[in-house]
């Protein structure tokens, strides 16, 4: 052969999936009913084939066919479709009789089926040597110049020295290629190489050809269909082929060859109602049609379907089979109308009664519950002109409710006939006739119950002039029973009445007035006094009801005007700012109001000699001054104003006008205000000049507090106020000063020989222990009956002087305000004597207070005198 011509080779290669590790295998859906693989290699040990022979009963290998049922069921049993092999219950593959060699494959099925299960299951089971697979000759290669020196040869590309590697290899003397390993079809299906030819010093010697190698394809896979459970559906009373579902199966074969033809079958039809065959399958497509018509959702909802999926054309001798279940469930159409289960009904109801159901309609639909199909809606065909009534559907039990939405009364209607029509909110299905039941006589009686008396004008409305005297009759507001069949008596009452204007007749209902009628009353709303009244009967339970009655109050001329504005202001000169706008209001309606008149009464004389009111338009007037000047101050200015009522009413007003300096701008001064206000020029300076003294005690007595704040807290006292002995009476449980008093020296409480330490001292309230060391002043004379005030004023100053004092002793000590003798302003104690002349009033010793009783009893003059 020469090499450099193009050798194209065909190899048929069994293809063996099995070398595949089982980690290596898709994981399979949980619990699917069938074997584990569907595709099983059992390999024999080449050792037991030489000169020995395997006996009948022996076991093959310890690889196990698997099945599963989903059920665990025991009672499976397994068939073999060659006669030289068996499996037993538990999967084991045993030989049946002797077996010589094994060089080629042996290939056969295993079938499965369940004790209580129609279905079967099938695999393929192959028997091979154990070990490595020998190299098998694919062709030989060859040049003509082999004879002549040493060739070798070689293979380069994917398969040989590329990925995958080492699948084929040749002889590099004779030229012999080899594949070296089981080819799958379905991992690559042809190959590329290119073989090389060199001498013995890897000279190239000839061009290197191509190899074009084709795996051929076989039967070992089994179609797998894409659902384990497929769904589909079909609407009841379908014709005979009509489209249900598709159901889909792959092979990963070759499907140019009958290896990976896939035909479907349906195995078997779960139930056989109306018919076993109901569905038939398109062998090639999977499409799952319609044979037969009868399909009634209300009789069977669901078919189970299971179809299978066979390779090779469907060859069930030589092809591999998988099955899938086809769930078809049969929807509903609206076949069935619904169906009242009576042909009457009755009900009662109360008159004036709304919103309550009155009866209770049931009805029968075999349709799909809860659908548009099942769902009834109720149509009132007759025997309700009016429109009292309504059916409503119950939406959980499809049961008409009949229902009041519009009082009935019992004096006009004692009962109802009603009839009924029922259907569905879908339309019925072609060729599906209406039922007779579907209508229904619905029997409705009307209660009588005690009506309350009913006002036949509410609102009533009268009209009549405010001003009404009391006892005037306005109306009969009267009111009907509406119980025609039953005699009553009815009575009133007075229910509102604000103003309490009005009295009603207890038998017949008479508006009379109890008081004058007033249009301007708070009470009144727009012209109209509202008031309300009670209409009752003596019926079982009783019953009541109310009526208004409006009453339209005409005005009359009975309010005269009144002046606005009450105050104003204008300039002592005459000027423009020497002008007051003045109108005028009225209760009155029109055309009892304005215009109004405006004019100045002729006494006092003064008034139309300083003032004159002209028109301004016919609600308004203005008031100025006459005269060119006027002095400041207040004037009351009366007016008399009058409205333009059929007679007309007038009201003389006053009008308080200040007059004031003005500035520049024409507003009144400060001080002019003030004038205007009736003070003098010496008041008003008598005025601010308290106001100057009155701040400026305020401002020092401001000052006087913060200084002795700051004193307090420079200079703070040696020991708490609260516990100051001086303010203070302790007790003591022991007669006696105690110790501490025993020890201190009661010298210090005598007056000092030595006086250096007080001599800084100011004068002014001293202690008992200090002497003065200056010459004491001389202080006026006061007066022979001091005002009790200054006494009391001296002594809180003492006191608050002595306590700020910080050098003051811890004891109590015994305070001199000033010394008898020279220098003092006090007389001789003795002249307070009972021997005095008695010229001397001492009554006023009784305003002292307390402290001075004792003085006053004795000599103020008391009852003792």
């Amino acid at each position: 052969m020469n090499l450099g011509s193009v050798l194209i080779l065909t190899c048929t290669l069994l293809v063996d999936t099995s070398w595949a590790t089982k980690a290596d295998q898709p994981p399979k859906p949980p619990c699917r009913p069938g074997f584990s693989e569907s595709f099983y290699t059992v390999f024999v040990s080449r050792d037991l084939l030489r000169g020995q022979s395997i006996l009948k009963d022996t076991t093959l290998s310890s690889e196990r066919v698997k099945f599963d049922d989903c059920q665990h069921s025991k009672a499976v049993d397994f068939e073999s479709s060659d006669p030289n092999f068996s499996v037993r219950p538990d999967g084991s593959v045993y030989a049946e009789q002797e077996v010589a060699n094994l060089s080629e494959p042996v290939q056969f099925m295993v079938t499965a089926r369940g004790g209580h299960d129609p279905h079967i299951w099938e695999t393929t089971v192959k028997l091979a040597l154990a070990g490595h697979p020998p190299s098998v000759p694919v062709s030989q290669i060859r040049s003509d110049q082999d004879l002549e020196k040493g060739i070798r040869y070689s293979i380069t590309g994917a398969g040989a020295d590329q990925p995958p590697i080492d699948v084929y290899n040749i002889d590099p003397v004779h030229g012999k290629m080899f594949v070296t390993r089981p080819l799958d079809r379905e991992e690559r299906a042809s190959y590329h190489l290119r073989a090389h030819a060199v001498d013995m010093n890897g000279n190239k010697v000839e061009s290197p050809i191509d190899l074009y190698i084709y795996v051929i394809d076989m039967n070992d896979n089994r179609p797998e269909f894409q659902n384990q459970v497929y769904n589909g559906s079909v609407a009841e009373g379908s014709k005979p082929g009509t489209l249900v579902m598709q159901v889909t199966a792959n092979d990963s074969d070759d499907d140019t060859t009958a290896n990976g033809m896939v035909r479907y079958r349906i195995l078997s039809q779960t139930p056989h109602m109306p018919i076993p065959n109901m569905f038939t399958i398109n062998s090639e497509t999977g499409d799952i049609f319609t044979v037969a018509a009868g399909l009634d959702r209300e009789k069977v909802s669901q078919y189970t379907i299971i179809v299978q999926a066979t390779d090779m054309e469907g060859n069930l001798n030589f092809g591999l089979s998988n099955t899938a279940t086809a769930l078809i469930s049969v929807t509903d159409i609206n076949d069935n109308p619904p169906e009242l289960t009576a042909r009457t009904f009755s009900g009662e109801v109360p008159e004036n009664r709304v919103n309550v159901v009155v009866a209770n309609l049931t009805v029968i639909d075999r349709d799909q519950p809860h659908s548009p199909n099942w769902a009834a809606q109720y149509r009132i065909a007759s025997g309700d002109p009016q429109g009292h009534f309504l059916i409503r559907t119950n939406p959980v039990n499809n049961d008409g409710m009949v229902t009041v939405v519009k009082p009935v009364d019992y004096e006009q209607n004692r009962a109802f006939m009603l009839t009924v029509i029922v259907s569905n909110k879908a339309p019925l299905a072609s060729g599906i006739q209406s039922s007779l039941q579907s209508s229904a006589g619905v029997t409705i009686s009307v209660q009588d119950v005690n009506e309350p008396p009913v006002f036949p004008s509410n609102p009533k409305s009268i009209r009549f002039e405010e001003g009404v005297p009391a006892g005037t009759t306005l109306t009969v507001f009267a009111a009907q029973d509406p119980d025609l069949f039953i005699h009553q008596t009815v009575r009133y009452s007075k229910l509102s009445d604000p103003a309490n204007w009005l009295r009603i007749n207890r038998t017949n209902g008479q508006i009379t007035t109890m008081a004058v009628l007033d249009r301007e009353s708070m009470y009144v709303r727009n012209n109209i006094y509202e008031a309300t009244f009670l209409a009752a009967d003596n019926g079982s339970p009783p019953a009541s009801g109310t009526g208004t009655l409006q009453i339209h109050l005409i005005d009359v001329n009975d309010n005269a005007p009144v002046l606005l504005p009450k105050e104003a202001q204008v300039c002592e000169r005459a000027s423009p700012r020497s002008r007051v706008n003045i109108t005028a209001s009225d209760a009155d309606a029109d055309p009892h109001v304005g215009p109004f008149v405006f004019e100045l009464p002729s006494y006092p004389p003064s008034v139309r000699r300083n003032w004159t009111a002209s028109r301004i338009s016919g609600d308004y007037a203005q008031l100025r001054l006459r005269i060119p000047y006027l002095d400041a101050g207040v004037y009351d200015v009366p007016i008399i104003v009058s409205d333009s009522g059929n007679p007309p009413l007038s009201n003389r007003s006053m009008i308080k006008v200040k007059v004031c300096p003005c500035d520049d701008n024409g507003d009144c001064t400060t001080t002019g205000a003030v004038a205007a206000a009736g003070l003098g020029t010496g008041a008003i300076i008598a005025i601010l000049i308290c106001i100057i003294i009155l701040l400026t005690m305020v401002l020092v007595f401001v000052m006087w507090m913060k200084r002795r704040e700051k004193e307090r807290q420079a200079k703070p006292l040696l020991i708490d106020p609260e516990d100051d002995v001086r303010d203070n009476i302790l007790k003591y449980d022991e007669e006696g000063g105690g110790e501490e008093d025993q020890d201190y020296d009661l010298s210090q409480l005598q007056q000092p020989e030595a006086l250096d330490h007080i001599i800084c001292k100011p004068t002014g309230v001293r202690r008992v222990d200090e002497r003065p060391v200056i010459a004491e002043s001389q202080y006026p004379v006061r007066p022979s009956l001091p005002h009790p005030g200054d006494i009391g004023d001296f002594i809180n100053d003492g006191l608050r002087a002595a306590d700020n004092d910080p050098t003051a002793p811890p004891y109590d000590s015994l305070l001199v305000f000033d010394y008898e003798g020279s220098g003092s302003t006090a007389g001789s104690v003795s002249s307070l004597n009972s021997s005095s002349s008695g010229d001397q009033d001492y009554d006023y010793l009784n305003d002292w207070g307390p402290r001075f009783k004792k003085l006053a009893d004795l000599y103020g003059g008391g009852d003792d005198d």
